[in-house]
């Protein structure tokens, strides 16, 4: 599959989720529930991935995590908050340009809309 198709059926999942659960819950939840449905929906999920940091060509002691890396390919980042800030695409797009990966899906479930709170961030796509 593509990375686009990954991702629409990532929004798939998203807005089921959201529709069973609602918002304002912890980002913990609203990740175990993706995770859930993008396995019931057929995708290859992983949560909480270390990724290692490299700076000035070393290997730094400390690791980040993507919150969910569906079929290898696109990165998902869960919030869980009032409002996404300006940070949280850069956090993003940071991550795809650390892994090389080349999509990522940022969502908010805080939300009364969803379908205004997922953005689709791209490098090199």
């Amino acid at each position: 599959m593509t990375e686009n198709e990954i991702s629409y059926k990532i929004r798939g999942a998203i807005f089921k989720v959201y529709k069973e659960l609602g918002p304002g819950l912890l980002e913990s939840i609203y990740e175990a529930a993706l995770c859930y449905q993008l396995t019931k929906d057929g995708l290859s999920v992983w949560k909480q991935i270390p990724v290692k940091v490299v700076y000035d060509g070393v290997i730094l002691p400390v690791d980040y995590r993507l919150d969910l890396l569906v079929e290898d390919k696109v990165i998902v980042e869960l919030k869980s908050v009032e409002a996404l800030m300006n940070v949280h695409h850069k956090q993003l797009l940071t991550y795809l340009k650390i892994t090389g990966k080349k999509l990522g899906i940022l969502v908010n479930f805080n939300s009364d809309d969803i379908g205004s709170s997922i953005y689709r961030k791209v490098n090199g796509l």
